[in-house]
């Protein structure tokens, strides 16, 4: 029996039936992977139809066919997200799916972070639906696998980040996908961590903290040395962990000292963590989570960075923030 690593969810509504790459498709049964569709058959809309009627939300793929598949959504997400085909929650996990797919590939493979067309593309088309629905915060959906909690909270912070700028601030559009490409590569320095370290659930010890408190830098380092990101992504990557007190890391910046967009990310990334655990679970209401970080936080964060977080996340209509 093939173990669960081997396998990675897709969302059944990011799936176009007959023209979805020829892989091989399981379904998980209590927690075995079962074959659904062979290679050499087409996914068909009666499979979609079936699939959705037995309450069957993803299915799972090879991550050897991972390649062929985060081609084939990436090249289909603009026009999606455009068309008429998909409704807002569809479209809320097909670029869900996309990202993830793209996070996981850069976390995996991360000579592909020179790619900055593809990366611009991505948060392109992140802030094409953003920009289009008004309920995107709940529209995004999370796959609940402890594996990919690194990939969906840089997806998270990224959908946050650019919010909060959008909501507040008059960016360009190139200002934009600077904000976007740093914020889903924030915690790119963690693939240095070793992973005994970021799996751990216990408390870390002193050590393994500094090792942990090394992933801005280390990450910017590498980022840098492929000269393709801009400075305003790079800050981001490199600075997210600062604070207003002086308190943070790697360089103890105080309140001006630290670029704006740094700060927000920084917010963004405080407040996903609080939200939503490693099982992709809500773990605490939007309103606690503000109030937390206004009191028992306050020295940490800018008040005002604080008011734009509170007014996009602690609506009425908000019950909880899934992305």
């Amino acid at each position: 029996m093939m173990t669960k690593d081997i396998f990675v969810p897709i969302s059944l509504e990011s799936i176009e039936p007959l023209i979805f790459p020829d892989v091989a498709l399981y379904i998980k049964t209590g927690g075995n992977y079962v074959l659904y569709k062979s290679n050499g058959r087409d996914f068909s809309d009666h499979d979609h139809e079936r699939l959705s009627k037995n309450g069957v939300g993803f299915v799972f793929v090879s991550k050897d066919d991972m390649d062929v598949i985060t081609s084939h959504m990436e090249a289909s997400a603009e026009r999606l997200l455009k068309g008429h085909l998909l409704n807002a929650q569809a479209k809320g996990k097909m670029i869900y799916q996309t990202s993830i797919n793209f996070v996981n590939d850069i976390f995996t493979n991360p000579e592909k972070s020179t790619d900055l067309h593809r990366t611009k593309r991505l948060i392109e088309n992140l802030m094409l639906y953003l920009s289009n629905n008004p309920d995107a915060i709940t529209s995004l959906e999370t796959v609940m696998s402890h594996n990919y909690y690194t990939f969906v909270h840089s997806l998270q912070v990224a959908s946050l980040a650019l919010l909060m700028h959008s909501e507040s601030y008059s960016l360009s559009r190139d200002e934009m996908l600077d904000v976007g490409t740093g914020a889903i590569l924030h915690d790119f320095g963690k693939i240095f961590v070793p992973q005994e370290i970021l799996n751990k659930s216990g408390k870390l010890s002193e050590d393994e903290i500094n090792i942990l408190r090394r992933h801005p830098e280390e990450g910017y380092i590498y980022l840098e040395s492929k000269g393709v990101l801009s400075p305003v992504a790079l800050s981001i990557v490199r600075l997210h962990h600062e604070r207003c007190d002086g308190s943070g890391y790697p360089l103890g910046l105080e309140s001006r000292e630290i670029p704006r967009s740094a700060q927000i990310t920084g917010i963004a990334d405080v407040y996903c963590t609080l939200t939503t655990d490693n099982r992709g679970s809500k773990t605490m209401p939007p309103h606690i989570a503000v109030q937390l970080m206004r009191n028992q936080m306050k020295s940490l964060f800018s008040p005002t960075l604080l008011d734009i977080l509170e007014k996009l996340v602690c609506t009425e209509d908000i019950q909880q923030f899934l992305l």
